[in-house]
C-alpha cells in the first residue's frame, strides 16, 4: 500500500487526542480509531457509543487506523478487513501515552466492563 489510495489522505492530522463526540458529551471510550481520510478520532466498537463506525456510516469514509500507541493497523469498513501496511499519516500517530485506556480516567465508570460491546 505504498501508492496513493482513494479514501486515505496522509496529510490530514487527527482531530484531537480523544473521541470527538465523547469529548463533547463528557463520555468515555475503550480504544480510539482515526479516520484515514479526514482525521476524525472516534471510539472503537467495544466502546459504548461506537463513534468510529458511526462516522463511517455517516460519511462513507472507508478506512480508519488505530489511534492507540504501538498499533499501526488499518481497517477497511467496506470489506471488514484489517491490513497492516499503509501510508504514514500526519502526526501524531496515537493518543498521548499518558491517557488511560479506557479513558479518560476521570470519566470511566468503575463498572466500565458492564458497558462495553463484546461482539
Amino acid at each position: 500500500m505504498s501508492q496513493a489510495i482513494e479514501g486515505i489522505d496522509p496529510t490530514v492530522p487527527p482531530s484531537g487526542p480523544g473521541c470527538v463526540e465523547c469529548e463533547a458529551a463528557r463520555g468515555w471510550w475503550v480504544h480510539l480509531r482515526r479516520c484515514a481520510q479526514c482525521g476524525h478520532v472516534g471510539c472503537c466498537d467495544s466502546s459504548p457509543a461506537q463513534h468510529a463506525s458511526r462516522h463511517f456510516a455517516e460519511t462513507g469514509h472507508p478506512f480508519m487506523r488505530s489511534f492507540e500507541p504501538d498499533e499501526d493497523w488499518f481497517w477497511d469498513y467496506r470489506s471488514n478487513e484489517m491490513f497492516g501496511e499503509g501510508p504514514e499519516l500526519a502526526p501524531p500517530q496515537h493518543h498521548p501515552r499518558t491517557q488511560t485506556t479506557p479513558g479518560p480516567a476521570e470519566r470511566v465508570p468503575g463498572d466500565w466492563q458492564n458497558h462495553i460491546h463484546t461482539d
